[in-house]
């Protein structure tokens, strides 16, 4: 078989798989069960092999344990041997064949369905005899071929038969013989007998890892199509029917507590491997080889339980669309927060600033979302110093969401990365989320802001100390500040003495929307906030200033009524200088307004180009 899998590369350890490994560790001292022995080849597995593995419906491979590690498929091959009469015989056909109900019954119980006369579901043995009857091929060889062939699409590799594990099924398979011999006289199968069941000891010895067992039930949560290969293997229509009895049957007589207590369809096998699948998610495979009572893994029932009450994934649990989560991803060199900076700043932060990454959350937050939001998360290159994640669209974060953001912080806190969560406190979805990173918070190694535009522009200040650009305290000297920029000594001696010094309290407004434009305001220290809407609704800020900006510029321009309103986000200590005096000091130094004008307009042009270059980034 001639496949290409499209994403085979090795990977960084992400959140989900320190999850895996962690619950093998805590596993790994589990010794209740019994390794099989009725197939003398299957009592020769280490009863200490543990793995378990994960694939995504996009192919991405979550592992841990010895997952290369090869064993027998046995009764997980049932359902896939149950899809393969679906898609070439059709359901009617296959239904004549074999039932849809669980019972109670051991799985090699010689029993069939007193009603209709045939095995009670395609999951017991006498279901797989029956479908293995319907292998399409003029041969044996050819139905066998045909067989290997459609397992290996599932797996997404060509997989080979166990021969001693075959032999050793052929050699001690008696009661499957009588099942067989049984559905002969029942008239269930036609014969030969011995080449049935000769192609079902082939199917259960067929090799598989724990990665191989993933990749298959990822096929069936993909709804058919294989995640690796992109192969059509199955149609749809024949996944959900196959899910279906995996949910009911699967499991044989634990089927229904396997529903209650992990709500996944699942199938289980003798050798020691699991396979449940999430649909339009992801598969996982679990391997150990302590099988219990019925003949199931024992670790690989605790380890499903655990992973899907830890992340919240019961079937019947609400779903969305995972590839939503993320609305939008940009960096720090396209998109930058309101403060107006000076050249050299915006020049910085245009050459720098890739170094910070944003990334806008949408929708609910579950493990299939949050998987990809983090997968999203550590695309970011070893040159990201600072990742800020908007969460104000996000419509809940579970506890599964809420494991996994606090293991990515985690290994981002190692990496050196600084994570700055936005926005959070201001959803009203998201409840006690904060309270559940307080010991990330403490520990440094995450941050909570209630402004995105706080964040960006903290985030942009710790990029430009780093690169020697240091925020002054304060700018005394008129020569340093933009407004004044050209301007020779002699020109701003003249300017000295119209000076006004102003100093405000945090919290204290300076400028009122609708009011009189009499002064321009140059910020000597400090910090002021420009805010639209009303003088008692800070929500809308639309620009902070620093030292040595100016505001309120617009009354030289045109003298009329404040646009905007002004706050101390700090105390504030400026400078003002009235329109008017200005003007009458221009009569005798032209050259004053004519400089104090072309750097209004070179700021407010600058400032444009900044809007433009985020609507750019941001359409």
């Amino acid at each position: 078989m001639n496949t290409t899998p499209r994403d085979l590369q090795p990977h960084a350890v992400s959140p989900v798989e320190g999850y895996l490994r962690t619950l093998l560790s805590e596993l790994a001292d589990h010794h209740d069960g019994e390794v099989a022995d009725y197939i003398p080849e299957l009592a020769k597995a280490d009863p200490n092999d543990l793995a378990a593995v994960v694939v995504t419906v996009d192919g991405k491979i979550y592992s841990a344990g010895n997952f290369d590690q090869t064993f027998t498929i046995q009764s997980v091959s049932k359902p896939f041997m149950f899809g393969y009469a679906l898609q070439n015989h059709g359901i009617d056909r296959v239904l004549r064949k074999v039932g849809v109900e669980p019972t109670g019954d051991p799985f090699n119980s010689i029993t069939l369905d007193d009603m209709n006369n045939r095995p009670f579901n395609p999951m017991v043995n006498a279901g797989a005899i029956a479908m293995s009857e319907l292998l399409v091929g003029e041969t044996h060889a050819e139905r066998e071929k045909s067989q290997l062939e459609f397992f290996s699409r599932f797996a997404g590799r060509d997989l080979t038969i166990d021969e001693k594990v075959y032999q050793s099924e052929s050699d001690t398979g008696h009661r499957n013989r009588a099942i067989a011999y049984m559905m002969l006289n029942a008239g269930m199968i036609d014969g030969p007998t011995e080449e049935v069941l000769d192609l079902y000891f082939r199917q259960c010895s067929i090799l598989v890892s724990t990665k191989d067992l993933a990749v298959m039930a990822g096929t069936l949560a993909a709804h058919g199509r294989n995640p690796l290969t992109d192969t059509r293997v199955i149609s749809p229509g024949d996944v959900r029917d196959v899910l279906s009895v995996m949910a009911t049957c699967g499991m044989y007589d634990y089927a229904g507590q396997w529903m209650f207590d992990v709500g996944l369809p699942a199938k289980s096998g003798v050798s020691g491997g699991i396979i449940a699948v999430l649909p339009g998610q992801f598969g996982i495979a679990v391997y150990s080889p302590r099988l219990d009572s019925v003949g199931n893994s024992v670790r690989g029932i605790e380890l499903c339980k655990r992973f899907t009450k830890d992340f919240g994934l019961h079937a019947y649990a609400d779903r969305s669309d995972t590839r939503a989560v993320v609305r939008r991803v940009y960096h720090g060199d396209a998109v930058t927060s309101n403060r107006v900076r000076s050249k050299r700043e915006a020049d910085l932060l245009k050459e720098m600033g890739g170094t910070i990454r944003v990334i806008e959350a949408q929708g609910p937050l579950h493990f299939g979302t949050t998987e990809r939001l983090i997968r999203q998360a550590n695309m970011s290159d070893s040159e990201c110093e600072t990742l800020l994640i908007d969460f104000r669209r996000v419509a809940y974060a579970d506890r599964g969401a809420r494991m996994l953001l606090k293991q990515f912080v985690n290994a981002q806190a190692e990496r050196g990365t600084k994570i700055v969560f936005v926005e959070a406190q201001n959803n009203p979805n998201l409840g006690t989320f904060l309270q559940a990173f307080e010991p990330e918070v403490l520990s440094g190694q995450l941050s909570f802001v209630s402004h995105f535009d706080d964040a960006l522009e903290e985030a942009e200040n710790a990029c430009l100390e780093k690169h020697g650009v240091h925020h002054a305290e304060e700018k005394l000297s008129l020569a340093e500040l933009d407004l004044f920029q050209g301007l020779d000594a002699a020109e701003i001696a003249a300017l000295e003495p119209l000076i006004l010094t102003f100093e405000f309290k945090e919290g204290e407004t300076i400028l009122t929307a609708g009011d009189v434009g009499q002064v321009i305001f140059v910020v000597a220290r400090g910090s002021v906030g420009i805010h639209l809407g009303t003088s008692e609704d800070l929500s809308h800020r639309i620009a902070g200033i620093g030292p040595g900006q100016s505001f309120g510029e617009m009354a030289l321009l045109d003298g009329g009524l404040r646009s905007a309103n002004a706050f101390a986000e700090t105390s504030v200590l400026a400078y003002g200088f009235v329109v008017d005096e200005v003007r009458k000091l221009a009569e005798k130094h032209p050259r004053i307004l004519e400089m104090i004008l072309a750097n209004i307009v070179r700021s407010l042009s600058n400032r444009l180009r900044a809007a433009n270059d985020v609507i750019f980034a941001l359409k």
